[in-house]
């Protein structure tokens, strides 16, 4: 394992007080998984305080001591951070992941220390100075197999918040729960055990599942098996809501929605998205998850058994906010999402209709062009059928070409006219500022009004 120069020399180090450093947890799992090691958890064995411990990294960097009380230091040499823990035990004393007594003790062994965590994958530890991998409870056989399967009956259920890590882990590893560890987690839910989850610990699970996953679909689908969904019934509802063969043949509203949202997590791998931060990633990813809401709602057999489901946008805003809010407070995430999912066929029907610059502009004042695109394109390619098989969406690639002609595919028009062109016609600051500059907004908007002076002309012409 290709490890820093640092973290070698303070293994190398801690021996000569007989002692161990185990890196630990996901840097591991990760490592034989082929993918880049971005945290370095390390587990210090041997020594007999946590001063030790602080004294000895001190030589090294900036030790912070933040959570020295659980046996735990930072130590941030350069621009890497490195976590150094003691080994401890837990025991389950109140509610809550926080109701645990906690118990440092550096003469545990590994496999005492590992036991309490929760899936073997992540119980594996690497000895950095003696380069072997310590495996006590077959993690490297459980990857080899593509298998998630816990340690412990009794450590596992004591943090409900383990169903829902299972769930992410599953998606983002492409692995399949163990027997036994579907049977518990299955056990968990229907017990009520996930009841008192705090939304911010589900919200982070969630997160994981949307932006780490290559086939979100995997957690999402393993939820619905579990009885998950009866936390989410917007996700519930979408179950065996029917949808007209000719344009989504890949049958269910739920089936056509877990297609859509891998469509969408393999389009942001593409190079052009690269650089997106979390939030936009989630913007996007929660868009395509809920744009299809409405449709509990709207969907209707016609007399001919034709299939629609005519207003599901404007429906779907509503649930997608209940749904939302019941993950994260996070008001400005929230508000971009829902016109996404208000819009999200219009790229289609304008295309269809040969929309002019005026209903553009329009749609420009009400949602980001460039992201409604975006969606609508893993709304479109989450099917089965021929064309979107084909992997091309011609209405997006039109509208966004009409919107970057107009300047409005990133941002509405700006407006010609301003509050300080009026008062230099010689108004007043006054509340009717507002009503002036709107109704030319819209007169620009229209495509009526292209200048400056134009719109001056008009001002004097109705307003003076």
């Amino acid at each position: 394992m290709n490890l820093p120069k640092t973290l070698i020399k303070i293994a190398n180090e801690l021996v000569s007080q007989n002692a161990k450093a185990i890196l630990v947890g996901g840097a591991v799992r990760d490592f034989l998984l082929h993918k880049e090691l971005k945290d370095y958890d390390v587990e210090v064995y041997g020594l007999k305080s946590i001063e030790q411990l602080e004294q000895l990294l001190s030589k090294f960097g900036s030790v912070n001591l933040v959570g020295k009380s659980f046996g735990i230091l930072k130590l941030r040499v350069g621009n890497i951070e490195y976590d150094f823990s003691f080994p401890r035990k837990e025991q389950k004393s109140g509610v809550g992941h926080r109701g645990f007594d906690v118990e440092i003790d550096g003469s545990l062994s590994f496999d005492e220390a590992s036991k309490r965590r929760d899936f073997t994958i992540n119980a594996m530890g690497y000895d950095i100075v003696e380069n072997k991998i310590l495996d006590p409870f077959g993690g490297q056989r459980c990857l080899d197999c593509k298998i998630l399967k816990h340690i412990d009956d009794k450590t596992f259920i004591e943090d409900p918040l383990r169903v829902y890590r299972a769930i992410q882990f599953s998606a983002r590893f492409e692995l399949e729960l163990h027997d036994s560890t579907f049977k518990l987690c299955e056990e968990m839910v229907e017990r009520g055990d996930l009841d008192d989850l705090s939304r911010e610990r589900v919200y982070e699970e969630f997160k994981k599942l949307l932006l780490k996953s290559k086939k979100p679909s995997i957690g999402f689908n393993l939820m619905r098996e579990l009885g998950i969904l009866k936390y989410f019934p917007e996700l519930e509802g979408l179950i065996g809501i029917p949808q007209s063969p000719i344009w989504h043949p890949e049958g269910d509203v739920w089936i056509h929605t877990m297609l859509a949202v891998d469509k969408m997590a393999l389009e942001l791998t593409k190079d052009e998205y690269k650089e997106l931060c979390e939030r936009d990633r989630l913007k996007y990813m929660f868009a395509i998850l809920c744009h299809d809401f409405g449709k509990p709602s709207c969907t209707k057999f016609k007399d001919d058994g034709k299939i629609t489901s005519i207003g599901h946008e404007e429906a779907g805003v509503e649930p997608t906010k209940s749904f939302l809010n019941r993950l994260t407070n996070d008001t400005k995430l929230i508000n971009s999402i829902l016109p996404l999912v208000e819009y999200h066929l219009r790229p289609s029907i304008y295309y269809q209709n040969n929309a002019n610059a005026s209903t553009i502009r329009r749609l420009a004042t009400k949602v980001n062009i460039e992201d409604l695109v975006l969606v609508a394109k893993a709304d479109k390619l989450g099917r089965t059928s021929e064309s979107a098989l084909s992997g091309e969406y011609p209405a997006g690639e039109w509208l966004l070409q009409r919107a970057k002609e107009l300047s409005v595919d990133k941002k509405p028009a700006e407006p010609i006219l301003l509050g300080r062109d009026l008062i230099a016609l010689g108004f007043n600051p006054s509340p009717k500022f507002k009503d002036i500059l709107e109704n030319i907004y819209q007169e620009q908007i229209e495509g009526n009004v292209n200048t400056k002076n134009e719109a001056i002309e008009l001002v004097k012409a109705h307003f003076l």
